[in-house]
């Protein structure tokens, strides 16, 4: 769990982030899959990952944390390449849809590629993958970019993005894939996944969120109804602002923690732009 604070151009920013094992993954003495990794500077980046921890996917936690590392650095440089666009916000939108999902998804690849060249796979495990060996590492992937004069969002695969904004407005800035249903999920480790991603760009005119929050499925599947998983966003920013940051930040693990113990079981990774 970690708590960052940077002044970006006189406004305050403040991150808190947290993952915890799954109640379902210690009694099976599995690792924490989910990954979480965050940059903040001229811009702000948040990215998390679900590995997806099936039988197949024996290395996805591996998989997860190729991601979010390839993530936040194909992104870092595109908040320096932008600079010379002169803002064209239409352009950088394109660029955003168009070019990142590629990038991310290629470096991602070439990363289980030099893991595969340098950890084989056993007999017994190529005959689990059945000739599919990116299936291993396979993982969803959550990212947020703000800048000072706007928000882009990414999603592949299931999980959530909250927004927080006056008066307590809770919106999902990228609804759910009505492809996704139970266990299924897009993932890096799918053909042409790039093509899966969906972007919603948010250009910064006089407001702005109060509070963004990205969070694995591990989380809203702790809960018996999205209305009150909702909630959970608007809490946080009422509690942030009662009890302050650092009351969030002692706390945040062990309400995951009791969230998969007592609903999903699963790992759950949230971050929170404030």
């Amino acid at each position: 769990m970690s708590l960052l604070q940077q002044r970006m151009s006189g406004n305050q920013c403040l991150m808190m982030a947290a993952s915890v094992r799954g109640a379902t993954h210690k009694r099976h003495n599995i690792p924490n899959q989910d990954s979480i990794r965050c940059y903040i500077s001229d811009a702000v980046i948040l990215a998390i990952s679900d590995g997806h921890g099936s039988k197949k996917s024996f290395r996805s936690d591996q998989g997860s944390s190729f991601a979010v590392k390839i993530a936040t650095e194909t992104i870092k440089k595109f908040v320096k390449s932008i600079k010379s666009y002169n803002y064209n916000l239409s352009f950088i939108k394109r660029l955003a849809n168009e070019q990142l999902p590629k990038f991310i998804v290629q470096k991602w690849l070439a990363a289980v590629d030099a893991d595969i060249r340098n950890n084989p796979f056993s007999e017994a495990e190529l005959k689990i993958l059945e000739g599919k060996t990116t299936i291993a590492y396979g993982a969803t992937l959550l990212i947020v970019l703000v800048t000072e004069d706007f928000i882009i969002y990414w999603q592949l695969g299931d999980g959530n993005i909250l927004t927080v904004w006056e008066n307590n407005i809770i919106e999902q800035p990228i609804l759910r894939d009505e492809r996704l249903f139970a266990n299924e999920t897009t993932s890096l480790c799918i053909k042409d996944a790039w093509r899966d991603f969906s972007l919603t760009f948010q250009v910064i005119t006089n407001k702005s969120p109060q509070l963004i929050l990205l969070a694995t499925d591990g989380y809203a599947n702790s809960f018996p109804d999205d209305a009150n998983f909702l909630k959970v966003a608007s809490d946080i920013t009422q509690l942030i602002k009662k009890e302050g940051s650092s009351f969030v930040t002692k706390n945040l693990e062990q309400w995951l923690t009791e969230a998969s113990k007592s609903g999903s079981g699963d790992d759950i990774t949230i971050g929170i732009i404030k």
